[in-house]
């Protein structure tokens, strides 16, 4: 299993309004992608603009194929909401209770 972390920095005020965004507009793009698994969207209870969206993939080439597809469409549908360019990294998942993975069995 592989996941892209996307680090987003709201418009002041605007954290709550992205969080929604990317619920009801970039999900449904995520869940019609091949080999999505699971997005999760963490709001920073220090930092009240920092978002982390956390989008879990059964491998590197499905979270690329999105990358490159359609990641352009869901950057432009969340511009007028942050206040720089998000800042993406990527993971192979060693370990997750909540999908069943330990070493050896990630892709």
């Amino acid at each position: 299993m592989f996941t892209r972390v996307v680090e987003l920095k709201a418009k002041s005020g605007k954290a709550r309004e992205l969080a929604q965004t990317i619920n009801n507009k970039v999900l449904p793009i995520l869940q019609r992608q091949m080999g999505f698994m699971d997005e999760m969207v963490l709001v920073s209870d220090i930092e009240s603009d920092h978002i982390l969206a956390l989008s879990f993939w059964n491998s590197r080439q499905d979270a690329e194929r999105y990358n490159q597809e359609q990641y352009p469409k869901v950057n432009e549908i969340i511009s007028d909401i942050v206040d720089s360019a998000p800042v993406i990294k990527t993971f192979n998942v060693d370990m997750s209770t909540s999908h069943k993975v330990t070493v050896g069995k990630a892709a």
